[in-house]
């Protein structure tokens, strides 16, 4: 069973906020570049755990920016999380992250 997370922010770029959680969780996160999805961070951890953080708007095919999530049109930045499992313990150390509140969970 895969489970994902959703969190967002318009506290912190999206450096900025990998930064910060590269200090709070001691994970290195690996900065990409996507026509897809622009700019991004990603970090896997030990458990195969990955943590994306992206920006919202997204380059569309048409030079316009897309949402990436359109049911959050007013978040700037997100945090995408895929686990093998319920990260309750990754969780809660994002919780205490000012600023970055969760969306869904699924």
């Amino acid at each position: 069973m895969t489970v994902s997370d959703t969190y967002g922010t318009n506290f912190y770029m999206t450096k900025e906020l990998a930064s910060l959680l590269a200090d709070r969780l001691d994970v290195t996160f690996t900065e990409h570049e996507s026509d897809y999805l622009g700019v991004y961070f990603l970090a896997t951890l030990a458990d195969t755990t990955r943590l994306q953080i992206q920006p919202n708007a997204i380059p569309g095919d048409d030079g316009e920016d897309d949402l990436y999530d359109d049911e959050h049109p007013d978040v700037s930045v997100l945090l995408l999380i895929t686990s093998p499992a319920a990260a309750e313990p990754l969780n809660d150390k994002l919780s205490t992250v000012g600023g970055l509140t969760r969306l869904r969970s699924t």
